[in-house]
């Protein structure tokens, strides 16, 4: 109804550009509620341009005939194209007998003398009449709307303004409510009246200044009109009449923000489907963002003819956008459309790739700004990422907006974070890949072995600590023809491979560790693929990499993670199962001196240290241990027989016995210690006869 009296006023407003006596009769152009609980009626009264008795017949007698259509007919030769009405798509107020037992509608026009009234009870009967009063309006259209007895709520003051506010907020002529205010004040209390005292004389006069006034509280109850819709929609002016405080404070009056937006968007869109948007970027993200769907959802409103439609637009743009807040309005959706046609609308779907469009265009600008950019990479980098991953439209933009930790040291000392376009500018020459290595946190992938000797080369490596990395670095695959190769896989080049001297220092190193590569391939078969002469190692003893289609360890880890929460999976089990490269260290001493031991063939004593090595290197290379309880056996086993302690000897249980009595109560202790005490010399004693009969 607000809409239809917004449709009234633009008219009016229209027809007095070129009739200077249009407004005459009523030259404030508004909107006013009043809601009556006694008469159960709500009464809307806009001081538009009005009905005639046939305009009442044909636009209120017909179901869902517009008015606005016929004015926008009648125009159509007019060159004021832009003059919107909400109205022209044939919206009706017949959805007020949801709520309505009998409407009544009055309205008086300038073409016509008298004012005419509209009643009906149902949606088809209605009758038309002379008002007897006259013309109280002096122009525009009153409608009274007598509620039913369970629709008692829209008399309530809180529903109105919370109506008004969510969906009439940005129309473009003042909504007035009549509302009621208590206020409270202390005035002088009168009432009181000293009475003077019998013996007068004995009472010491006491100057008329400190005398303390008595006040009482007074309650006192008004009404007025109240303006509703105080911000203006300046998404529908020119972007550069708007100044930067105007939507910095339209953002936090929008959004409910109490910080100033990031960044923001201001645009128009024409073509296939014409509309208008603005989007911001919060400078904070909400906790949780790409969980929390349904609330997301609510971040983007839907206005057609600055009356709000919906903000229930789920999936109107991708997860990884979610944190954008903003509005779109547009001229050519239909205003009466239900949430669910919304959803599969050809028009919003062309919307929507606009916007998506649009925001990418802002986030480019953004990027810009170095400093502002690092600030929006600590709250939204995660989100970016999820976008490589899930929208392949947009992959090379977003590739070029990520940003990740490095290797690299500034001029300064400093180590910042740098895009793929900057770790490209500064690739050693013939470098062909993009070093990346993933790992739990910053710390962990610093100290991994597969970065010594590439560090130690002088190569630059990305460190990846994000869960969602390994997913990127799968999805991006390769930037500006260079391959992201994860330095924890097989398949790691420097380019310098070819040369005559690489090529004899490999073989000669293969032919020289040949027995202790087959050795130690025999005896880890169950866990390994193959054992290979390393060209990653310098201060490790040995490393242990995915196959080129395999999983680094930050990945089992995931894996094993989501595992808990999910059923039988044939492609992670297939994953977990898979077997790894085993890399040995040439020059390390500990390899060696396996090799020295072989080739003396000591492989039993061999044996009992492999599968320590192997599995403590699993650990160092960020994979897990398949049966810790096995490994902390194996590691005491080492620590026997480093300190010489025999593999076989355990505990004395009958120490265990005694100790364990004397932690029991006096009275029982020290019966139990003495039986325990004859015990172990009756043992003893017999141990002594049966040495005595084998001698």
């Amino acid at each position: 109804l607000i809409s239809n009296g917004s449709d009234a006023l633009d008219k009016i407003r229209f027809l007095a550009i070129t009739d200077k006596e249009a407004l005459k009769h009523e030259p404030e152009l508004k909107i006013t509620i009043i809601a009556d609980k006694g008469r159960k009626t709500l009464t809307i009264t806009d001081t538009g341009v009005g009905m005639t008795k046939e305009d009442l017949k044909n636009n209120l007698g017909v179901i869902a005939k517009s008015g606005t259509s016929e004015f926008l007919s009648s125009l159509a030769n007019d060159t004021n194209p832009d003059m919107g009405l909400i109205g022209q798509f044939g919206v009706g107020f017949y959805s007020v007998f949801l709520v309505a037992d009998s409407v009544t509608v009055i309205s008086k026009h300038n073409a016509e003398d008298a004012q005419h009234i509209w009643e009906s009870t149902s949606e088809q009967d209605f009758t038309i009449s002379v008002d007897p009063r006259g013309n109280t309006l002096g122009r525009g259209t009153q409608i009274i709307i007598h509620l039913k007895e369970d629709a008692t709520e829209y008399l309530e003051e809180s529903t109105l303004k919370a109506l008004v506010k969510k969906y009439s907020e940005f129309i473009n002529f003042p909504i007035y409510l009549w509302t009621t205010k208590t206020t409270s004040e202390e005035v002088p209390d009168d009432s009181e009246i000293d009475e003077p005292l019998e013996n007068d004389d004995d009472v010491e006069d006491v100057d008329e200044s400190e005398k303390k006034p008595k006040t009482k509280t007074v309650t006192t109850t008004t009404e007025d009109w109240e303006k509703m819709n105080e911000n203006k929609p300046i998404w529908n002016r020119p972007a550069k009449e708007i100044t930067e405080q105007e939507y910095k404070e339209f953002y936090q009056i929008f959004a409910k923000d109490t910080t100033d937006p990031a960044s923001w968007i201001h645009f128009k869109a024409e073509g296939e489907v014409d509309f208008r948007g603005l989007l911001f970027i919060p400078a904070k993200a909400p906790p949780n963002f790409l969980q929390k769907a349904d609330d997301v959802a609510k971040n983007i409103k839907l206005f057609v003819r600055k009356v709000f439609i919906t903000d229930e637009l789920l999936d109107f743009l991708p997860r990884y956008l979610s944190f954008l807040k903003g509005l779109i309005d547009s001229d050519d959706l239909p205003l009466n459309v239900s949430r669910e046609t919304l959803q599969h609308s050809a028009m919003l779907k062309l919307i929507k790739k606009k916007v998506i469009g649009k925001a990418m265009e802002m986030l480019k600008k953004l990027s810009k700004d170095d400093d502002k950019w690092e600030s929006f990479i600590k709250e939204y980098g995660t989100a970016l990422k999820l976008g490589i991953i899930e929208d392949t439209s947009n992959r090379k933009k977003l590739s070029k907006l990520i940003r990740f930790h490095t290797s690299h040291v500034e001029e300064n000392g400093e180590s910042k974070m740098t895009s793929l376009d900057d770790y490209v500018s500064r690739m050693k020459k013939g470098q062909p890949q993009i070093y990346v290595c993933t790992g739990a946190d910053l710390d962990e992938i610093k100290r991994s072995p597969f970065t010594e000797k590439l560090l130690g080369r002088g190569y630059e490596v990305l460190y990846l600590p994000d869960a969602i990395d390994e997913y990127v670095v799968q999805s991006l695959n390769e930037y500006d023809g260079k391959k992201l190769q994860s330095i924890a896989k097989a398949g790691l080049k420097y380019g310098d491979e070819e040369s005559t001297e690489s090529k004899n220092t490999k073989e000669a190193q293969a032919e020289q560790f040949k027995p202790l590569t087959e050795f130690l391939q025999t005896t880890l078969s169950a866990y390994v693929d193959k054992v290979t002469i390393s060209n990653l190692l310098t201060k490790s003893p040995c490393a242990i990499i995915a196959s080129e289609h395999g999983i680094t360890g930050t990945m089992e880890k995931l894996m094993q993670n989501q595992a808990l929460g999910s059923g039988d999976d044939f492609m992670r089990n297939y994953y977990l199962k898979q077997k790894k490269i085993f890399e040995i260290n040439p020059d390390h001493p500990v390899i060696l001196g396996l090799l020295e031991k072989v080739l003396n063939g000591e492989e039993d004593k061999v044996k009992q240290i492999t599968q320590v090595l192997y599995e403590a290197t699993l650990l160092r290379s960020g994979y897990q241990v398949s049966n810790t309880m096995d490994f902390a056996k194996r590691i005491e086993k080492v620590i026997r027989q480093f300190i010489g302690v025999d593999l076989e000897k355990e505990v004395d249980e009958s120490k265990l016995k005694i100790k364990k009595a004397e932690e029991e109560l006096p009275e029982v202790k020290k019966e139990k210690v003495k039986k325990l005490e004859e015990e172990e010399v009756i043992d003893e004693e017999e141990k002594k006869e049966e040495f005595h009969d084998e001698l």
